[in-house]
């Protein structure tokens, strides 16, 4: 018998944080498709409450477009030390193949950042094909990536607090 496919991937998880009040996560959210990135702005900002962290620690700057998210980050990053950045965007497929290359761009960019800057940078931008599939990831059927997105930076949080906290540089700034 084939496995189930879970339908709302937006469950919450049990996390285990060390003092959750005193955590900073950077929001960075894309302007464009605000109906859709409002709405994930607002399941991001829910899931962080709920696992304790303070609303005055959470810094939230907005970007025109998902294309300007990494760069958004890396603003937030050279400003201040935070445990996680969250990185909130939609971008639809459309008639050309843009997405492809916005997507591909943005996700390799986080990435980088991450790696470069010792922060987890969470993607926390759907990728749809139409506007219908956007509304059920973004509080609909299939949940809210950014609920996703926080759990996922809480996941990284917890993970950097359960290591050992002796860092070793491998190449990168610290």
């Amino acid at each position: 018998m084939p496995a189930k496919k879970k339908t709302n991937l937006s469950e919450l998880k049990s996390i285990q944080l060390e003092k959750p009040e005193d955590l900073k996560v950077g929001i960075v959210v894309a302007n464009w498709n605000e109906e859709i990135t409002g709405t994930l702005l607002k399941g991001c900002l829910q899931t962080l409450e709920h696992y304790g962290l303070k609303l005055s620690n959470i810094k939230r700057v907005e970007v025109p477009g998902s294309f300007e998210l990494p760069m958004g980050a890396k603003s937030l990053l050279t400003r201040e030390k935070w445990d996680a950045i969250i990185c909130l965007g939609c971008v639809i497929k459309g008639e050309t193949p843009h997405n492809q290359y916005i997507n591909s761009a943005v996700s390799s960019g986080l990435m980088n950042l991450s790696l470069a800057s010792n922060t987890p940078c969470i993607f926390g931008v759907l990728t749809p094909l139409n506007m219908e599939q956007a509304l059920e990831r973004a509080g609909g059927k299939h949940g809210n990536k950014g609920v996703e997105a926080a759990i996922a930076a809480l996941e990284m949080i917890a993970l950097d607090q359960q290591l050992d906290n002796k860092s070793r540089s491998i190449g990168f700034m610290k």
